[in-house]
């Protein structure tokens, strides 16, 4: 005999244990200056009840995600969107994560690690810590549109390479869920941050923003096992089998090998599975990802040399191939000339507009 299916009260209306666990220190994380979202306040009943209407019209019914670890909340003093990352108190993702979050870094042009806020033990169990963060989302959470976007992405994933490198911090995990963006310049009236196509109240639908309309910066996030060698240590050897990319060849518990290598790989391999295998005019990016995901570690470029190969691919790119949208892979052939002559349009605009901005500039 089958059970009885859930209500939907009880879906939306009882709290998850991951949830639970979060509303237990609502109070605690409130004082400290972050406001969870009311559904995980002490005491919270359900805004829908006794109206009759199904809980999806209301904020409240927007359940966390099973990530029993991370939460939003917004900060006090100014509204700002974060997250809040429970870890183990001086476990090695804080310690490097607030490392590269030092003062003296934060204004270097090349540093695209996560910034810490803050972080602050629990008072009931000193074992474990809260790790505070600006709220960042997947890279393409905002459709790619143009090679431009990519060119600019690769630029700016490249060079957060090389300051971790240099640091001699090698991620070792740094694939496609650990590189995130920063959007707020896009919506500067915020986001619902599980909704995320919608306003803070979760209902009323957000405007289409191009990812062209303001200026995006990319992130390195989780150093959950990352390894730190300072540069001055020879050789660079590291042991594991972790991490969400497991084409990685050398990946072993036994055999020692060369971590920082190891990151140049993963690397390529976004740019071979989110761009080259999606899009059909980044074919520009092949040198890059063959020299990056190379089989021997040692025929790999380091992040310094990548990056300097990367620049030489870059500066042979025209203006009108940089603002050429992105071709899908698979598309038919009317869909790609009628695409190809609206981008046309587009891209012709968009020069147009730029030149006669230069020239009021100029003129005034």
């Amino acid at each position: 005999m089958s059970s009885e299916e859930p209500t939907v009260d009880e879906i939306f209306g009882v709290l998850r244990p991951w949830e639970a666990r979060w509303r237990d220190r609502q109070q605690f994380l409130e004082a400290h200056g972050y406001m969870l979202r009311p559904r995980y306040h002490p005491g919270w009943t359900p805004s829908w009840g006794g109206t009759g209407k199904h809980p999806l019209f209301y904020e409240d019914a927007i359940t966390l995600p099973p990530r029993e670890h991370l939460i939003d909340a917004t900060r006090i003093a100014d509204g700002r969107l974060v997250y809040i990352k429970r870890v183990k108190t001086g476990d090695n993702e804080s310690e490097i994560a607030t490392m590269l979050s030092a003062e003296s870094l934060l204004h270097d042009p090349m540093n695209h690690c996560v910034r810490v806020l803050e972080i602050f033990q629990d008072t009931e169990d000193q074992s474990i810590s809260y790790m505070v963060m600006p709220f960042l989302v997947l890279i393409d959470s905002i459709p790619f549109e143009i090679v431009e976007n990519i060119v600019d992405f690769t630029d700016q994933i490249l060079e957060g390479l090389v300051f971790i490198h240099n640091k001699g911090v090698a991620h070792r995990d740094c694939t496609y869920k650990n590189l995130m963006m920063d959007v707020n310049a896009l919506y500067p009236q915020g986001f619902h941050p599980v909704n995320d196509l919608f306003f803070p109240d979760g209902l009323t639908p957000l405007p289409y923003h191009s990812r062209t309309d303001a200026p995006i910066t990319y992130y390195y996030i989780d150093f959950g096992i990352s390894v730190v060698i300072p540069p001055d240590v020879h050789p660079k050897l590291a042991l594991g089998d972790n991490g969400r990319d497991q084409e990685v060849p050398e990946l072993s518990l036994t055999i020692p090998y060369d971590p920082f290598k190891v990151d140049s790989f993963i690397i390529g391999n976004v740019l071979r599975h989110e761009f080259r295998d999606k899009f059909s005019n980044v074919d520009f990016l092949i040198p890059l990802i063959e020299s990056m995901t190379r089989t021997d570690p040692h025929e790999r470029p380091d992040a310094a040399r990548a990056l300097t190969e990367w620049q030489n691919i870059r500066c042979k790119l025209g203006y009108m191939q940089r603002r050429w949208r992105l071709r899908p892979r698979g598309e038919t052939w009317l869909w790609k000339v009628i695409s190809d002559a609206v981008s046309f349009v587009g891209t012709t605009f968009y020069l147009c507009k730029t030149v006669f901005g230069w020239v009021i500039e100029s003129s005034g």
